[in-house]
């Protein structure tokens, strides 16, 4: 699957798009280039699953927790973890942060960088490349 976005105004739709075709994944791992726009997708896709808080990159704390607000008969919000590996140096900073718990945790884990962490994601795991096209434009690539 394929997603175009044209234009910046038009990366909501693209998320919604995503959401109604990312099935049951847990563990979805985004690839792309610097500036590719991985961080501005994450953000739009949190946005549309009805995350209220400041959606930033996590670089620097490794891994962001959003709560999306309580909603039908579950009454329980849920969980949305946001990782960025850009500046992990060492696997064994990964296992030292207890991957384990958040990547079969069965949350919700949107991974940015995930080539330095390839083998410790898990088979089922949705890879996903967001590439940035010649005319501005960006595609999304299930």
């Amino acid at each position: 699957m394929q997603i175009r976005i044209q234009h910046i105004e038009d990366i909501r739709q693209a998320a919604r798009q995503f959401i109604q075709a990312m099935g049951t994944a847990r563990v979805i791992a985004f690839y792309g280039s610097m500036g590719a726009g991985k961080t501005t997708f994450i953000k739009a896709l949190c946005e549309e699953l009805g995350v209220e808080d400041v959606i930033t990159s996590p670089t620097f704390a490794i891994v962001n927790e959003y709560e999306v607000p309580a909603q039908g008969a579950e009454r329980r919000p849920a969980t949305i973890y946001h990782f960025d590996f850009y500046r992990i140096k060492r696997l064994e900073e990964v296992y030292d942060m207890g991957y384990e718990d958040y990547f079969y945790s069965g949350r919700l884990c949107l991974i940015e960088w995930p080539e330095l962490v390839e083998e410790l994601l898990p088979e089922d795991a949705l890879r996903v490349t967001i590439t940035q096209e010649t005319d501005g434009s960006r595609t999304v690539s299930v």
